[in-house]
């Protein structure tokens, strides 16, 4: 069934993947980026079923115009997979204050920006579907990526909560958790690279840096696999509240789980008797 898919960050990478895949689905898309003319180009120039525009997902203005667009040519909005992010490396002391609120503003306020857009939409509509890519790395921490990790953590919570809100109106909920796909997020348009700045970081962020841009374009996942996956499950009348993608980020969300499971039955004995001492209340 043809769906309106709004997908943010469509100019390159997975969003540009997602918007072709649906496109050759027959789906109607609508692709956004802050440079519209280059995702226009990217894929392919005007089609009928296409409405690039632009979309600077940190501007809510940006985010209503864009929304508005979509319901003025297609009528309607089926899916949003908020997809645009970027990623601040580096160890938290040589990240900045200034550059942790950027991660979070681009990261997570970015898509609530967008989701605050269009779930009136949906809701108005008693249907639709918030996908919203998160990362491995919003479920468990990762060396180098303090930032990036607590903006995906955020997403994680914020995606969890909104299900609850949104399911009395048949407005489903998805959040995804890939691995290392081959998805441009290491190239230096999404990345900032720290520079070291303290010498006991020193070493470690060169060498960190080398291997992580090293590995760019080497990465198992496949992403134009991950854009076809998430049109299936976009698909689905009941799709799943979390998606693991990569057999990497299964086998690491599967660890986590252990990990937190034995935790919660090592913190038993202590934690589990701070209640109210019924006989002294």
């Amino acid at each position: 069934m043809s769906k309106v898919i709004f997908v943010t960050g469509a100019g390159r990478g997975l969003g540009t993947d997602i918007a072709r895949e649906a496109l050759a689905a027959g789906h109607q898309v609508v692709a956004t980026g802050r440079r519209p003319e280059e995702v226009e180009k990217t894929l392919g120039g005007p089609q009928d079923n296409l409405l690039v525009t632009k979309l600077d997902i940190t501007s809510l203005d940006d985010a209503q115009a864009a929304a508005q667009a979509a319901v003025d040519r297609f009528g309607r909005i089926d899916v949003l997979i908020n997809n645009a992010g970027n990623f601040y490396a580096g160890y938290f002391e040589e990240i900045t204050a200034k550059q942790m609120r950027q991660q979070f503003e681009t990261n997570l306020f970015g898509p609530m920006n967008v989701t605050r857009a269009i779930l009136p939409i949906l809701r108005g509509q008693r249907d639709g579907h918030i996908i919203t890519l998160s990362s491995s790395a919003g479920l468990i921490g990762q060396e180098f990526c303090v930032a990036y990790a607590a903006s995906k953590f955020a997403v994680e919570g914020w995606m969890e909560s909104l299900r609850y809100d949104v399911e009395p109106y048949n407005v489903r909920t998805t959040v995804v958790e890939p691995g290392f796909f081959r998805t441009e997020l290491l190239v230096d348009a999404s990345t900032t690279w720290p520079e070291p700045t303290i010498a006991d970081y020193a070493e470690r962020t060169t060498a960190t840096v080398a291997a992580w841009k090293s590995m760019n374009g080497q990465q198992g996942g496949d992403p134009v696999k991950l854009a076809r996956a998430l049109l299936t499950i976009a698909d689905r009348t009941e799709p799943p509240l979390r998606f693991v993608a990569g057999a990497d980020a299964i086998e690491g969300v599967e660890a986590k789980a252990q990990e937190l499971l034995a935790q919660a039955q090592a913190s038993r004995e202590l934690g589990g008797n701070l209640g109210r001492d019924d006989a002294t209340a």
